[in-house]
């Protein structure tokens, strides 16, 4: 005999009419007797709405017997309970001989839910029962008891029978929500909640918090000693027979728990606020606990480490009180520093608009006046007065540099430099600039961190400090230069606004002079203002310290008092790169040439003498008053070497965009940038962009020529070693990598020009020699430290170093080491270190030829 009962034939089986719907209402099964009773087939039920099955009844225009049904419904739906219709008519089929007929039939309806594994309802079982005969029954009843005048009790009684099964009805439903609410409720309490029952505190129900608190372990339907065995002895559970034997509530504030969260893992201690509440039968006996409270270990912790800082808060009460005192202090200092500052940036913008115009003014001075110089040749008397004129062009033009320092508007070209070897190599210098009278101390500390500056800028500082101080002196006392190091930290950077705490190098210059009164003080940096009798300062020597200073990344403070001598101090940010030997001046004679410069500059007798300079130097020149006129003279095709173009200029094509657009156009294009003032096109962070040309307004005529003759011999170098290598290529001389050929030299090429650097490359090797291509002399130094080179190749202008220093240094380490010198400059290169002993000056551009005689005039390799 089988075990397993067939569920689907005791549903067919059941007497009880029995459907079952979805949420939507659709049939999803019946047994026979409901389809008996509906006079109706499975498959023509099965998937229909039930009211699109049994529509409304026409008999019944209000339709009350689907509301009935539909509202039953919804509240299970709604309330996930079932729901109970203790009489509900409705009209049914019945088969009969004459055929379907309907009929109205009064039904007692139960609706229960079935829920899904998220707790939906996901189906609704009806389960009816035909109480037709018993309604009708009641109503012949009730027709008798009318006919006999004893109406009123039948209906009296039959009111109150449907009335107490609708009142049992509803409070069933009442009570089921409430149940629902109050389990909401004990679940989601915020505390912890137990219910304890009888004398051995047997758990009946914890909330999800209550786990919380002790781990979450079976305790359910166990006593409070059996679930929490690690509580024993803690004082808890004799609380708990207290509250049991005496009837009364205890309360605890703040009690030390120790309970075992996970087995086998050490105590946790917390802290907990508990209410234990007897519960009262009605006879006063106590049949449980109630057990509430809170987990306060946070909240506990919190005021012990108070209470632990208790009698240390006074004192920084104290502390605060004499903190907010100098914090008033400082803030009133924080704003004459803001105020100064604000000052300073306003002047700053002003004298740098000046220098920009006064700058366009002295380069028409400047290039006339060496214009004129070819028309007096023989007049002594007018070629005096015209030196003194130029003369007078250079102090100008020293004035807007001075301008443009303060202004934080001059082009720097910082390098990593060692103070302490800057200032000893100025001793000479400075001397000869104070005179016999003054005293010159010189204190430099061992261990000097390097510095990132201007060093031709941080000379014009220390000379133009040097000098007030020898007039603070008048003439006669003791200077003081220190060099250091120095760590600014954040309490003297809250002080100063535009210091950032860290690293710097301190220059200070002490004299020993009259020193300064507080109102002179508070002017000191302001351009124009000097207290030296008219006609002996300009005012302009601080404020270019003052702006160097900010412009570099620095800070300046100035500490005097009447009678007691000045000292000014500069803090430099401090450089962890190597020290970069300082940049040599190139000098020679003034060459021109023919190739063709476009000439960009808006100022109209600017570019007048501009012009008429470059056309006496023997250039072909064209010009545009605008970078759109410039760009459309590119794109006609004419054929131009150099661009010169002016940084500032009106219009939508700005100067940059105007090299970039030209050089898209014309690969081969020099570009050469000049301007009084150069804003913020090719200068970012104080320093000139890299692989910029730059010549800053007032220039001279030689300084024009030279810089213009170093470009252009650079493109003519291009074009030359391009031309070279494919007329090898052509003649079936190139170069196979790697194979040298016997006698070859070892050489290291130095160009910091890329296209330059790889065509010489390919020239060497095409000769059959090793190369190996840097493009910096620190770049140099390092690959002759590993050593096996013949011949140094190296352009005299580079980043940083230059090639005759590079060439100077290598000879001296490296004994036997061949030099070969490439220049842009011309046929003659004096710096002020002099000539390279033994070196080979190849002038730029060069070809094979020339490559093959300086490779010949080094000598063969060792």
């Amino acid at each position: 005999m089988s075990d397993t009962i067939d569920f689907k034939a005791l549903f067919n089986l059941s007497p009880n009419p029995y459907m079952v719907v979805d949420r939507e209402l659709r049939y999803v099964a019946a047994n026979e007797a409901y389809l008996r009773v509906t006079a109706s087939r499975l498959e023509e039920l099965v998937g229909r709405r039930l009211f699109d099955a049994f529509p409304n009844d026409p008999a019944d225009p209000h339709n009350a017997s689907a509301r009935l049904l539909r509202a039953s419904f919804e509240r299970v739906l709604a309330g996930r309970a079932p729901d109970i219709l203790a009489l509900i008519p409705y009209r049914v089929p019945r088969h009969t001989a004459e055929g379907v007929v309907i009929e109205e039939r009064y039904w007692s309806a139960t609706h229960t839910p079935v829920l899904d594994a998220r707790g939906e309802v996901a189906f609704i079982l009806q389960h009816t029962v035909d109480v037709t005969e018993l309604h009708r029954l009641k109503q012949a009843v009730r027709a008798v008891e009318a006919a006999r005048g004893e109406d009123a009790p039948l209906d009296q009684l039959e009111a109150g029978v449907l009335q107490r099964a609708r009142l049992v009805q509803e409070t069933n439903r009442i009570l089921d929500n409430e149940r629902r609410l109050l389990r909401r409720l004990f679940e989601q309490a915020p505390g912890f909640v137990a219910f304890l029952r009888g004398r051995d505190h047997v758990f009946e129900l914890a909330n999800p918090a209550y786990y919380q608190l002790v781990g979450h372990r079976d305790i359910l339907g166990k006593s409070v000693r059996e679930a929490l065995p690690e509580v024993e002895g803690q004082g808890f559970f004799d609380l708990l027979d207290q509250v049991f034997t005496t009837g009364e509530t205890v309360v605890g504030r703040a009690q030390q728990l120790f309970v075992q969260r996970e087995p086998g893992a050490p105590l946790t201690d917390v802290y907990v606020d508990f209410v234990y509440q007897p519960v009262l039968e009605p006879d006063g006996s106590v049949s449980g606990i109630f057990v509430q409270g809170h987990d306060v270990t946070e909240q506990k912790r919190a005021q012990d480490e108070l209470r632990k800082h208790r009698e240390h808060l006074e004192e920084l009460v104290r502390e605060r009180t004499r903190a907010l005192r100098e914090s008033e202090a400082e803030r009133r200092q924080t704003e004459i520093a803001l105020r100064q500052s604000q000052k300073m940036e306003a002047v700053g913008k002003l004298t740098g608009g000046v220098a920009h115009d006064f700058n366009n003014l002295l380069q028409v001075i400047g290039g006339n006046l060496q214009l004129l110089q070819r028309d007096i040749i023989g007049n002594e008397r007018a070629q005096r007065r015209l030196e003194t004129a130029a003369g007078a062009v250079e102090r100008g033009a020293r004035l807007a540099a001075q301008l443009l320092a303060f202004a934080r508007r001059q082009p720097l070209e910082p390098v990593v430099i060692n103070l302490g070897r800057l200032v000893r190599g100025m001793g000479d210098l400075l001397r000869r600039a104070l005179g016999e009278g003054i005293e010159i101390e010189t204190v430099i500390t061992g261990g000097l961190w390097n510095t990132l500056a201007d060093p031709n800028q941080l000379e014009n500082v220390i000379l133009n400090l040097a000098i007030n101080a020898r007039d603070a002196m008048e003439g006669e006392g003791k200077l003081t230069i220190e060099a250091g190091n120095a760590m600014l930290d954040d309490h003297y950077a809250l002080l100063h606004q535009d210091v950032v705490a860290g690293h710097y190098v301190m220059l200070a210059i002490s004299d020993t002079g009259c020193g300064m009164s507080p109102e002179v003080l508070d002017r000191a940096f302001e351009p124009f203002f000097t207290t030296k009798p008219e006609g002996r300062g300009t005012g302009l020597g601080l404020s270019m310290v003052y702006g160097f200073v900010k412009q570099t990344g620095g800070h300046v403070k100035i500490y005097s008092e009447v009678g007691l001598g000045t000292t000014i101090k500069i803090y430099l940010p401090r450089s962890l790169q190597a020290e970069v030997a300082p940049t040599e001046v190139v000098t020679g004679p003034i060459e021109g040439g023919t190739e063709t410069i476009l000439v960009v500059e808006d100022d109209p007798e600017v570019r007048a003498t501009v012009v008429e300079l470059l056309t006496e130097l023997g250039y072909r020149v064209l010009k545009a008053s605008d970078g759109q006129s410039a760009l459309a003279v590119i794109q006609s095709g004419m054929p131009v070497d150099l661009l010169f173009t002016d940084v500032v200029m009106p219009g939508p094509v700005r100067s940059p965009e105007l090299a970039r657009q030209a050089k898209a156009i014309l690969p081969d294009l020099e570009v050469l940038f000049t301007s009084g003032y150069t804003e913020n096109a090719i200068v970012h962070g104080g320093r000139l962009d890299p692989g910029v040309s730059l010549l800053s307004k007032p220039y001279r005529r030689e300084d024009l020529a030279r810089k213009l003759r170093h470009l252009l011999r650079n493109r003519q170098q291009r074009l030359v070693s391009r031309a070279s290598l494919a007329a090898q290529v052509d003649a079936g001389a190139a170069r196979t990598a790697g194979s040298a050929k016997p006698g070859a030299l070892r050489i290291l090429l130095v160009e910091d020009d890329e296209d330059i650097r790889e065509s010489a490359r390919e020239l060497l090797e095409v000769l059959g020699h090793e190369v190996r291509a840097v493009a910096s002399a620190e770049a140099a130094h390092e690959a002759l430290g590993a050593g096996g080179f013949d011949v140094l190749f190296t352009d005299v202008s580079l980043p940083g170093k230059s090639g005759l220093e590079l060439a100077r240094e290598a000879v001296r380490r490296h004994a036997g080491l061949r030099v070969i010198i490439a220049s842009g400059h011309g046929t003659s290169v004096v710096t002020a270190g002099g000539a390279v002993a033994g070196a080979v000056l190849l002038p730029k551009p060069y070809a094979l030829p020339e490559l093959k005689s300086a490779l010949a005039q080094v000598g063969a390799p060792r």
